[in-house]
């Protein structure tokens, strides 16, 4: 149980997120959006956002098409070290991607490593394969908008915030993305082990959601003409896909377009509501992805369909269910598109040439 209304408490239980050797910057645990919109002015923060939104480029070996994909951030720090993206990568690998760069997390994290994962679901160098596709991974996060994978551990020769945070603030439906202790706190609590949001979380939150969104925006603006494909892999109902997209996608997607505080509602604008029609960022999987892989995950488990929800709302494995093999065939053959377009870009040169 999440200790939610003592944070000297709750601070033990977020250093237990963070892998060794990295560990727990005290000032970046964010439990609830109050707590998000004053990280933005934290020097940390502040200094990534101006890193991320203003100098970074993306350092891409040649290659037929560029793929940008957006993974989500995870509890466990640094990121590829969780179950989710472990799962995600070791499905990349499997597909034939390879890392270009010998840039790996620690080895104490290496040594770590059970089977039957590859050491190169800790690489965090773009990943290439034999039909001329580069993938170039970074991660959705509240506070930082953006971490490519290649800063999750440094950036300009300094430690990255990135493998110090834990931030569950904005997950409301968790029921303790709150900050009691805090003057400014309108959480009520409902029962022993789940609060409500009031007024100040839902306007902070939507405050936090909108510039995390302009933020994944801008970036993406200044530096999309890299990509071919910009996709981003999110999990269905949660915070991160909600960034994502605009509001004319939000109704097929059961996204909600606002947040009532008080007698108003206060619109949610995602990165996609800022981006021309060329930069716009895919957002999967779909709905109906996730229904077939209900079913296809019944089959393969010999289940019935209930027991298949259950099973898919936990990941299979306390993950999401990002890191299920039925949805990540649905990633695999997006990827498998962009190499088809390649290929037949390909054969088109062999012609004319």
């Amino acid at each position: 149980m999440v200790s939610v209304e003592d944070r000297s408490k709750r601070i033990l239980e977020s250093t237990l997120k963070i892998q060794s050797p990295f560990e727990l910057d005290q000032t970046l645990c964010l439990y609830s959006p109050q707590d998000n919109v004053d990280s933005l002015k934290h020097s940390r923060i502040a200094e990534w956002l101006q890193f991320i939104q203003n100098e970074y480029e993306p350092e891409l070996p040649s290659a037929r098409r560029h793929v940008l994909l957006f993974m989500p951030c995870t509890k466990t720090k640094p990121y590829p070290f969780s179950t989710e993206h472990m799962a995600i990568n070791q499905r990349l690998l499997d597909e034939g991607f390879r890392p270009t760069k010998r840039t790996y997390l620690p080895q104490e994290l290496q040594a770590r490593l059970e089977a039957p994962f590859s050491p190169d679901v800790l690489n965090l160098s773009p990943l290439a394969n034999s039909s001329g596709t580069v993938l170039h991974r970074m991660v959705i996060s509240e506070p930082m908008a953006v971490v490519p994978y290649e800063h999750i551990v440094e950036y300009r020769g300094k430690p990255s915030p990135a493998a110090a945070y834990d931030d569950p603030g904005l997950f409301e439906n968790r029921g303790n993305a709150v900050s009691p202790w805090r003057a400014d706190s309108t959480a009520v609590q409902v029962t022993a082990t789940r609060w409500k949001w009031g007024d100040e979380e839902r306007r902070h939150y939507v405050m936090m959601h909108n510039e995390m969104a302009r933020i994944l925006a801008d970036v993406v603006a200044r530096i999309g003409h890299h990509y071919s494909d910009i996709i981003s892999w999110v999990a269905p109902g949660l915070t991160h896909r909600s960034f994502v997209l605009s509001r004319g996608e939000r109704a097929v997607h059961h996204v909600t377009t606002s947040r009532k505080v008080g007698s108003k509602r206060m619109e949610l604008i995602g990165a996609n509501d800022h981006l021309a029609v060329g930069q716009k960022i895919a957002c999967l999987p779909m709905p109906d992805d996730c229904k077939l892989a209900i079913q296809r995950l019944s089959r393969r488990l010999g289940i019935d369909i209930s027991k298949a929800t259950g099973i898919y709302a936990r990941g299979g494995a306390n993950a999401t269910p990002l890191a299920l093999p039925e949805l990540l065939d649905v990633l695999v053959k997006r990827l498998s598109s962009s190499d088809l377009k390649a290929e037949e870009s390909r054969k088109y040169d062999s012609l004319v040439s």
